[in-house]
């Protein structure tokens, strides 16, 4: 069974992509909706919830766990993975969502600048300036905080015309400062549900990457470099859904991030 855990709903769109990707497997989702949002966290009560649902999801089986958030991956993995695992769970692995997201840019040889569009603490942390420049210092990124975007996503307000007269402000901010760019990141995990808004919004040269099929690929090239992995996982395509704070909301926009119905359980970490 692999993992997945997300501060709260936007880890299902990067879920949604593995699961297509590789069916075969069982997937344990953990959101920990009663503690989000994390974006304004210090980066040690990032690491303390992100090592305690690492914990949780060791004990239901999850020999691999996938910190499908930014925050998380941006605050608290290099920890967990460097001084967490090697103590407390030699044998079993923890991954992120930031360093695909890098290496993908990077690979292509061809994006020399780049916007992302995150949210405001993925933005304060650098976290992708800094991986970006180790793989490729001629690479150069621009950043732009989004913290709309989010609670308009959660409200179910999508497709409200205010939602995309709120992504122009920030393209035309990015813009403004990046001038021509290659690329744009989504470097949140909810603004997939905003993809064909902000598809729109860029010129048609621009490639939109968002995480999830990056992260798949990713993900069935790391199994098949490392077999003795592979062979740990469990094949009976399940899924299961795991929330801290289940409410009447929760399976209805899970629903909407999944791209599946959804029945949630309530679990505490604590």
């Amino acid at each position: 069974m692999i993992g997945f855990f997300d501060s709260g709903f936007g880890g299902l769109t990067v879920l949604r992509r593995v699961v297509e990707a590789l069916p075969q497997y069982d997937y344990l989702y953990l959101g920990d909706n009663a503690r989000a949002p994390y974006g304004s966290r210090s980066q040690n009560v990032v690491y303390d919830f992100t090592r305690q649902a690492v914990e949780y999801l060791f004990r239901r089986g999850c020999p691999l766990i996938i910190i499908a958030c930014n925050t998380s991956s941006a605050k608290a993995l290099r920890r967990i993975q460097q001084e967490y695992l090697p103590v407390s769970y030699p044998e079993r692995r923890v991954l992120g969502v930031v360093r695909p997201l890098v290496e993908e840019v990077a690979d292509r040889r061809t994006f020399r600048r780049v916007g992302l569009l995150a949210t405001e603490g993925v933005v304060a942390s650098e976290a992708y300036l800094r991986e970006i420049e180790k793989l490729d210092p001629s690479i150069r990124v621009f950043q732009k905080a989004c913290p709309l975007l989010v609670p308009i996503i959660e409200a179910g307000e999508q497709d409200w015309e205010g939602a995309e007269m709120i992504v122009r402000r920030y393209l035309g901010e990015l813009m403004n400062e990046a001038g021509a760019i290659d690329a744009l990141l989504l470097a949140c995990t909810h603004y997939p549900i905003l993809y064909d808004t902000i598809r729109r919004n860029v010129p048609a040269q621009v490639e939109v990457l968002e995480q999830g099929p990056v992260v798949a690929e990713k993900l069935r090239d790391y199994l098949r470099r490392h077999p003795e992995m592979e062979r740990k996982l469990t094949r009976g395509a399940a899924r299961a859904f795991l929330t801290t704070d289940l409410t009447d909301r929760f399976d209805r926009l899970a629903r909407t991030f999944f791209g599946e119905t959804v029945r949630s359980q309530l679990v505490s970490l604590e």
